[in-house]
């Protein structure tokens, strides 16, 4: 079957994840895909109201489109969070109503939050009000319990008649009581069909499936029922794979990105934020898959790693590595 070409930024995401979806994963995610919707980690409505904003807020416009994820469950904090998203330049405000971790549990917020769908709709009118920004909903199909053909339903039926068109559902429950966030990413089975019933009887709204995807074979199987794909840890672990996104996903009539071309253009944004102070490992610890499977990938991996981390270390540490994947390469083609 023949995917049309389709610019709508949902047709493919990389989910956000805490502590490795920063503004420089970002940015070098952006290096391989121009088309791809990227997310920021979950910043908490509660501290964007008593943070540092540009800290935790900041990012480089040539990073769009770009979506910023939120938690919370107070209605005006989150409006407040969303309004000044919007004002900083986001493409969309995600509330997060999927993450299973004690954390969240307690603030309530997360996935929690699917056992109240009507105050999560009260949240999303209220951030919808406040910004002209759209807002979307990213949930679980159910917590503990709760019947997923119910729990999933309900919450979007009182989103969507607050307003919200787009819904990226991962497709597991999340156990509350008995699981850890790890256990909740892998234990739980995946209901595929749940998302796409999901689909076929509220075609109005714009459904985009997460759990489980590792290749781009099963994103296009999926966009055959569902409106876009959302890919987690293995567009981090293995970003590669995100260089066939632009054509086989949106249908460019492009070639595949050079794994090389895309460190050159992500090389400019790394010496401007080595000028601005920061380490080298805090953006190289994001490469570290880019040559999974390839001939020096280990040393490739281990210089990123190790000489990276050194005080003072430069760009000379990335081409250092660059040479030890090439002559890799030489040695295998020798």
């Amino acid at each position: 079957m023949s995917l049309a070409v389709s610019y709508a930024p949902h047709r493919f995401s990389i989910a956000p994840m805490m502590d490795w979806t920063d503004r420089r994963c970002r940015a070098f995610h952006r290096s391989l895909t121009r088309r791809a919707l990227v997310y920021t980690e979950m910043v908490t409505a509660q501290a964007v109201a008593h943070g540092d904003v540009a800290y935790l807020l900041g990012f480089d416009p040539a990073e769009q489109p770009v979506a910023l994820q939120l938690g919370g469950s107070d209605p005006a904090l989150l409006a407040s969070a969303a309004r000044i998203g919007g004002e900083m330049g986001y493409s969309e405000i995600n509330l997060n109503v999927g993450c299973p971790s004690d954390r969240v549990q307690s603030g309530r917020f997360g996935a929690c939050l699917m056992r109240e769908p009507s105050l999560v709709a009260e949240c999303v009118a209220s951030m919808a009000a406040a910004t002209k920004v759209p807002v979307t909903v990213k949930c679980r199909i159910g917590v503990d319990d709760q019947a997923p053909d119910v729990a999933l339903f309900d919450l979007v039926d009182a989103c969507a008649a607050a307003g919200v068109a787009t819904f990226v559902v991962h497709a597991r429950k999340a156990w509350l009581k008995g699981l850890s966030p790890k256990e909740n990413r892998d234990i739980p089975p995946l209901d595929y069909p749940l998302v796409y019933r999901l689909k076929r009887e509220r075609p109005d709204l714009t459904i985009v499936i997460n759990g489980g995807i590792s290749s781009l074979d099963e994103v296009e199987a999926h966009l055959r029922h569902v409106d876009g794909v959302m890919m987690g840890r293995s567009a981090y672990h293995e970003p590669a794979l995100l260089r066939a996104v632009d054509q086989r996903i949106f249908g460019e009539a492009t070639e595949d990105t050079d794994l090389f071309q895309a460190l050159a253009r992500y090389r400019p944004y790394m010496a401007a934020q080595l000028e601005a102070g920061v380490n080298l490992n805090a953006m190289t610890r994001h490469m570290l898959g880019l040559f999974h499977g390839w001939p020096g990938a280990r040393t490739w991996r281990r210089m990123l790693t190790v000489d990276a981390a050194a005080l003072g270390a430069g760009l000379e540490v990335l081409d250092r590595a660059v040479e030890a994947v090439l002559s890799a390469q030489d040695r295998l083609r020798a």
